[in-house]
C-alpha cells in the first residue's frame, strides 16, 4: 500500500510540465506540515519528458488507458488457447493501438505547450508496450507518476521507475456478469470453430490424398490390362507360329527318311557296279 498522503502529492507533481517540476515540488515541500512527509516529497524526483507524457495521458485519460490495459490482461490469459496464426494478428492490432495510445498521448501533452520529439513519442511507444506486457509495468502506467520510461524487454522495478509509493495493480471497469459470461462462451465457440475448421482441413487432406492413390490405382490397373492384352496377342501369333514350326518339321523329317532311302539305294547301285567292273578285269 503506497501511503495516500504522499501518492496524492506525487500524481499532481508528476502531471506538472517537467520545466516547473522542481519549482512545484519545493512549494509541495514548504506547505508540507509533517516533516516526515516533507523529506519524502523533497526526495521525489523529476520525470523525463516521456515519462510526464504517460503521466498526463494515464491521469486526463483514464477510461481509455484502463480499458486497453484490461483488454491486454485478457490476451496475456487467452495466449495459451490461441494458435500461431492468430496470435500474430492479435499482436499486430496490439501494435496499432500501441501507436494510437501514444499518438494522442503525444498529442495531449502538445496542447499543454510541450514540444514532443520523434525520440520522445518513441520512448511514449514503448512504455505502453511494456505495460501490455508485465503487470507491474501495466501498474507503473496507470499510476501516473512515471519517473522514466519503460522498455518491454526489461522488468520493471517498482520503487526506481515510480515516484511516490509503490503503486498497486489498476483496478479493471467493472464488466457486467452476462458480458463475462458471454466473452467466456465466445471464447468458446471460437476455439470450436477452430477446432472444427482444423477437423475439416485435416479430413480434405486425407480426402485428396485417398482420391490421388485412387486415381493412381486405376492408372496401373489400365495399364496392366493393357499389357495383358498385348501379350496375349503376342501368345496366339507364338502358339501359331509354334504349329508352324511343328508342320515344317514333320516335313523335314519325311524329306529326310526319303533322302536316306534314297542314299542306301544309290550306295547299294555303286557297290554293285563296283563288283561287276573287278569280274570284268580279272576275265
Amino acid at each position: 500500500m503506497t501511503d495516500t498522503a504522499l501518492s496524492t502529492i506525487a500524481a499532481k507533481l508528476y502531471a506538472e510540465s517537467p520545466a516547473d517540476f522542481i519549482s512545484a515540488r519545493d512549494a509541495q515541500v514548504k506547505t508540507a506540515d509533517d516533516r516526515a512527509l516533507a523529506t519524502q516529497i523533497k526526495a521525489l524526483r523529476k520525470p523525463s519528458v516521456a515519462a510526464w507524457v504517460v503521466n498526463l495521458f494515464a491521469q486526463e485519460r483514464a477510461a481509455q488507458l484502463a480499458e486497453a490495459l484490461r483488454l491486454a490482461e485478457e490476451l496475456r490469459e487467452a495466449q495459451a488457447d490461441l494458435d500461431a496464426a492468430t496470435l500474430a494478428k492479435l499482436g499486430r492490432e496490439r501494435r496499432t493501438l500501441t501507436r494510437r495510445l501514444a499518438q494522442n498521448a503525444a498529442e495531449l501533452a502538445t496542447s499543454r505547450g510541450e514540444r514532443i520529439t520523434a525520440s520522445t513519442l518513441d520512448a511514449v511507444e514503448r512504455t505502453i508496450s511494456a505495460a501490455f506486457f508485465d503487470p507491474d509495468a501495466a501498474a507503473a502506467v496507470a499510476s501516473g507518476r512515471l519517473v522514466r520510461e519503460l522498455d518491454p524487454s526489461e522488468s520493471v522495478d517498482l520503487g526506481v521507475a515510480v515516484g511516490g509509493g509503490t503503486p498497486e495493480a489498476p483496478a479493471p471497469p467493472a464488466v457486467p456478469a452476462d458480458e463475462v459470461s458471454a466473452r467466456r462462451e465466445r471464447r468458446a465457440a471460437e476455439r470450436a470453430l477452430h477446432d472444427a475448421e482444423q477437423a475439416r482441413e485435416r479430413a480434405e487432406r486425407e480426402k485428396k490424398k485417398a482420391e490421388k492413390t485412387h486415381d493412381e490405382a486405376v492408372a496401373r490397373v489400365q495399364a496392366l490390362e493393357t499389357r495383358a492384352a498385348e501379350l496375349e496377342k503376342e501368345l496366339a501369333q507364338t502358339m501359331k507360329d509354334a504349329e508352324r514350326a511343328h508342320a515344317d518339321v514333320d516335313a523335314a523329317a519325311e524329306d529326310r527318311a526319303t533322302a536316306a532311302t534314297q542314299l542306301a539305294e544309290a550306295e547299294h547301285g555303286e557297290s554293285a557296279a563296283k563288283d561287276a567292273l573287278g569280274a570284268l578285269i580279272r576275265n
